[in-house]
């Protein structure tokens, strides 16, 4: 019984660690609100843009532009015309109000409806200016002797209105989506995303899996080679990438000169810029993806070193004891690789392969550097680009960065799910 009684918790243990989890979760809201307050409204100021028919144009809000010209009369009389124009070919304009400094000396003797004097200023207003619109106001200023008649071409008129926004108006629609679905480009943008995501991920990791068995045997020089082989990952990326530009240039690329040289092409060839490359194997002729292989092989090659060291840093701890039960039993390399060493990876690569997934399926700058989306690389991330930047599309851009982020969340969902929570990591 006494025994019994000493591994009970003392009575208020769980009080306590209530308060001290609402203290804890006190402390931390400022952080959370902030990261919270960073991550979220982007994020929703792009689900807004994707429902709003919005071009780049529309960014900057609508105002009247003013331009003036001035011409003096025989008698000392000035013609001034202000030439106003609305900036927007969708939103009018209302309460228009154009300002404009009275230079000394000079007397307004006749102006439009519109334009009167006050407090030494020329105040002209109207009330509606419509989309595209445009108006001409016309004023006649005296000018008095001794007047300086160079400050009323000095003078710069400024231009005042209130309009609808359509950035920030509630006229919400689905047309973005259904232009984006729509779109027979749109599923092989997806298609070219999966295949690059997929390719690019696996090659990493086969090649990461490959270099962690080499580089855990024991050898002279290894610790050097641990270190080389972190350089694709830990270099500039424009560095690297436009080092391949060059090395496969098809002028005047090292690549292409050995392969011609050693008889593999007849001719150089185009890496990053052959959308289809065609050969015949056994008279049937076959179409090869050139220019997206190429961008999948940079992607393996430059993304390999991070595999490599997780796989590394798990292969340093899995049990000795099975290897040398295995060596006892007479098993092959093969066989210990595929029984014994694989199974106690699965882990680690199954968590690296939706990571790199995710990573490789947002990723923008190595596409946009190698080829910028030409030759059948375009992804979604770089579609993203091109519609709300090169075509100033910016709803059809917002929307298309849903649809990653809805890919991305599915992904992130499986991460968390597949994840291992135990020793298996």
């Amino acid at each position: 019984m006494a025994t019994d009684a000493a591994l009970k918790p003392p009575r208020g243990a769980g009080a306590l660690q209530k308060h001290e989890s609402r203290q804890a979760l006190t402390m931390l809201m400022p952080t959370v609100a902030i990261v919270l307050s960073v991550i979220a409204f982007p994020l929703l100021a792009n689900f807004w843009i994707s429902v709003k028919p919005v071009s780049l144009g529309d960014l900057r809000p609508p105002a009247p532009i003013v331009r003036e010209q001035a011409r003096a009369n025989n008698n000392g009389e000035w013609q001034v015309a202000y030439r106003v124009r609305n900036s927007s070919r969708k939103s009018p304009l209302s309460d228009i109000v154009i300002t404009d400094k009275l230079p000394a000396g000079f007397t307004l003797q006749n102006a439009s409806d519109e334009c009167k004097v006050k407090d030494g200023n020329i105040l002209c207003k109207f009330s509606e200016l419509k989309a595209g619109g445009r108006i001409t106001l016309q004023l006649t200023l005296q000018a008095e002797n001794g007047a300086d008649s160079s400050a009323i071409k000095k003078s710069r008129p400024q231009g005042d209105a209130r309009a609808d926004s359509v950035l920030l108006n509630a006229d919400l629609t689905l047309d973005n989506f259904r232009a984006l679905f729509d779109a027979d480009e749109f599923w092989q943008v997806v298609k070219v995303s999966l295949i690059y995501a997929v390719f690019g991920t696996g090659g990493a990791l086969f090649l990461g899996l490959l270099a962690a068995l080499w580089l855990s045997q024991p050898f002279r020089g290894r610790a050097l080679w641990r270190g080389l082989i972190l350089f694709p990952y830990v270099a500039p990326v424009i560095a690297v990438a436009f080092t391949w530009i060059v090395l496969f240039d098809p002028f005047s690329g090292a690549v292409n000169a050995l392969l011609v040289g050693a008889g593999v092409f007849a001719e150089p060839v185009n890496f990053f810029g052959v959308r289809a490359a065609k050969f015949e194997l056994f008279g049937v002729e076959f179409s090869f993806p050139l220019a997206l292989a190429s961008v999948i092989a940079f992607e393996c090659w430059r993304y390999f070193p991070l595999a490599f060291l997780f796989v590394l840093a798990r292969m340093q701890s899995l049990n000795p004891d099975l290897d040398d039960a295995a060596d006892m039993d007479g098993a092959s390399p093969l066989q210990k690789f595929w029984h014994i060493v694989l199974p106690q990876l699965a882990g680690v690569l199954s968590v690296m392969f939706l990571l790199r997934f995710i990573w490789t399926f947002n990723k923008f700058d190595d596409i946009f550097l190698l080829t910028g989306g030409a030759s059948g690389t375009r992804t979604l991330v770089v579609n993203v680009y091109e519609q709300a930047f090169a075509i100033s599309n910016i709803g059809a851009g917002a929307a298309t960065a849903v649809v990653v982020f809805v890919v991305l969340l599915i992904c992130c969902a499986v991460y968390f799910r597949a994840a291992p929570k135990g020793e298996g990591w």
